[in-house]
């Protein structure tokens, strides 16, 4: 069982390494300096996730202040 799985992982393998040798070769250089749009949605996720991090520290801390009134 395990060397059979172990062979039809390596032909797996062969059939995709192999096939970059079939593809065209790629088109003439062109500007090196392209630009690449970072600010898609990159900084409304870092935005959701500080303010995700801020309220969780906060209900903490706030539960934290509770436990210390009650004990």
């Amino acid at each position: 069982m395990k060397a059979g799985f172990i062979i039809t992982v390596m032909i797996m393998a062969i059939f995709c390494f192999a096939m970059p040798l079939l593809a065209q070769p790629g088109g003439p250089g062109g500007d090196p300096d392209v630009a690449v749009p970072i600010d898609g949605g990159v900084s409304l996720l870092v935005a959701a996730g500080i303010a995700y991090g801020a309220k969780k520290a906060y209900d903490k801390r706030k539960s934290n202040a509770a436990n210390k009134e009650i004990g």
